[in-house]
C-alpha cells in the first residue's frame, strides 16, 4: 500500500517511495529507500517539498490516529500522477539565453550532485537507479527545450576536477539537442538523454591514478580505461527497466563507422543510431572541455576537427545534424567580423548556421578593448559577417567565458 502524507508526517524506519514536487527541489536525487537517518528527515522538512509517497509494506505506517492525504494501490497511480504533476508545471516556451542560462546553473548544480551520487553508489556495488534519473533527463531535456544552448555550452565550463561526472551531464543534454535535430519523438529523446547520462557509468570503477592522470597513458592504462563500456554495462544490468537503448549506447559509444573503435571493432550499419549519437556528443565535449593533460579546443575548431576525422570516425548524417544542433560557430566560439571587431557567439539565431548573436567587445584596429555590443548577424540588411573564428589562446582573452555566460567561473 503506497501512501501520501505531508513531511512533518514522515518518520524514521518510513519507506520514502517518491517525492512530489518539482525535480529541482527534491533534497535527495533519489528515492526508494528507508529512512534511517534523522539528518535525512531534517533536510527533507527544511526543503520546499511538502508532500512524499511513503511505501507502508518496506517500512513503517503513519502512526495510529494520523491520517494519510490520500492512498493508492499501485506503483502505476502514483506514477501516473507524479507525471501528472510534472506535465502542468513544466515550462517549454522558448526563452533567451539570458533567461535560461541561470535556471541552467541550477540543473547542472543539482545533475553533478546527483551524477556524483550515482558513481558512489556504483562503486559500493548498490544496483544502479534509474528510475530517479529519469527526473534528472526531464529537467535537462526540458532546459534544451527552452533554449537549445544555455545548458549544454555552460556545461563546458567544468573544472578539470569536474569533468567525469559534468561531462555525463553535458553527453546528456547533447544527446537531447541531437535528437531533436534528428526527429526523435519525445520518448526517444528522453531515453537518447538517458543513455548520455550513464554512457560513462563504468568509469566508476577505473582506478582514479589512472582516470585523472596528468598526462598521456601507457598502453597498459590505456587497456584499463578501454574496459570502461563494458564495466558500465555490467552496472546497468544490475537496475531495473533499463532501456536497451540506454544498454547498447553505454557499452558502444567508442565504436568508430570504419570498425576501428572498442570494444567491438563495429562497422558503420553494425553500430546503432543512438550509439553513433553517443560517439559524436563524447568527443565533442571531451576535446572541448579542460583535461588534467591539455586545455579544451574552442567549440568552432573543435567541430572543424571532428569534420576532418567524420570519414570513417562518425556517421556523416548524425553529424550533420549535430554541427545543427550547435551551429558552425557554437556559443563560446570566438569570431571576427568584418570590421575587424572581435566578438563571441552568445546565442544561434535559427534563421542560419553562420548568423548568430555576436558580442562584441574588441577592435583589432585600434587594438584595444571597446564597449560590449550584441549584434543580431542574422537581421535584414545586416552590415556585419564573420570573416573567420580566431584561437582564443592567441588573444587570451581572460574573461572570454564570462562575456558569454554572465559567469566568471562554472557556477556549481
Amino acid at each position: 500500500m503506497l501512501k501520501k502524507i505531508a513531511v512533518e508526517q514522515l518518520s524514521v524506519g518510513m519507506h520514502l517511495k517518491e517525492f512530489c514536487g518539482s525535480w529541482m527541489e527534491h533534497p535527495f536525487w533519489r528515492t526508494g529507500f528507508v529512512l534511517v537517518d534523522p539528518k535525512d528527515l531534517t533536510t527533507i522538512i527544511a526543503s520546499s517539498i511538502k508532500e512524499v509517497w511513503i511505501d507502508v509494506s518496506k517500512g513503517l505506517d503513519v502512526p495510529v490516529g494520523q491520517v494519510a492525504i490520500s492512498e493508492a494501490e499501485s506503483e502505476a497511480q502514483v506514477e501516473a500522477q507524479l507525471q501528472q504533476a510534472v506535465e502542468e508545471k513544466r515550462e517549454l516556451a522558448p526563452v533567451s539565453i539570458g533567461v535560461e542560462v541561470e535556471r541552467a546553473a541550477k540543473i547542472c548544480l543539482q545533475s553533478k550532485q546527483a551524477v556524483i551520487s550515482m558513481f558512489q553508489e556504483a562503486r559500493m556495488g548498490k544496483s544502479v537507479d534509474t528510475g530517479g534519473a529519469r527526473q534528472l533527463v526531464e529537467e535537462i531535456s526540458d532546459s534544451v527545450a527552452r533554449n537549445p544552448g544555455a545548458l549544454i555550452s555552460l556545461a563546458r565550463l567544468k573544472t578539470v576536477d569536474d569533468y567525469t561526472y559534468m561531462h555525463s551531464v553535458a553527453v546528456c543534454a547533447m544527446m537531447v539537442g541531437l535528437g531533436k535535430q534528428l526527429g526523435l519523438d519525445e520518448e526517444q529523446t528522453r531515453v537518447a538523454g538517458m543513455a548520455g547520462l550513464m554512457h560513462d557509468l563504468g568509469k566508476a570503477l577505473m582506478p582514479m591514478e589512472v582516470l585523472n592522470k596528468p598526462g598521456k597513458l601507457t598502453e597498459a592504462e590505456f587497456k584499463i580505461i578501454k574496459t570502461h563500456p563494458f564495466e558500465g554495462h555490467r552496472l546497468l544490468l544490475t537496475g531495473r527497466d533499463v532501456s536497451p537503448i540506454v544498454l547498447d549506447v553505454c557499452l558502444h559509444h567508442h565504436e568508430k563507422t570504419d570498425g576501428s573503435g572498442y570494444p567491438n571493432g563495429l562497422k558503420a550499419d553494425e553500430i546503432s543510431l543512438f550509439a553513433k549519437m553517443g560517439a559524436v556528443c563524447d568527443v565533442y565535449d571531451a576535446i572541448t572541455s579542460n583535461r588534467p593533460y591539455k586545455l579544451g579546443w574552442d567549440p568552432a575548431e573543435s567541430l572543424r576537427k571532428m569534420a576532418e576525422w567524420a570519414n570513417g570516425h562518425f556517421d556523416g548524417k548524425v553529424f550533420q545534424a549535430f554541427v545543427k544542433s550547435l551551429g558552425i560557430y557554437p556559443i563560446g566560439s570566438l569570431v571576427k567580423l568584418t570590421s575587424g571587431r572581435l566578438g563571441v557567439v552568445v546565442e544561434q539565431t535559427g534563421k542560419s548556421l553562420t548568423t548568430p548573436l555576436v558580442k562584441v567587445f574588441f577592435s583589432t584596429k585600434s587594438n584595444m578593448r571597446i564597449v560590449p555590443e550584441v549584434i543580431d548577424l542574422s537581421i535584414s540588411g545586416a552590415s556585419e559577417k564573420i570573416v573567420c573564428r580566431e584561437d582564443p589562446a592567441k588573444w587570451r582573452f581572460a574573461d572570454l567565458n564570462e562575456l558569454w555566460s554572465g559567469f566568471s567561473k562554472a557556477p556549481w
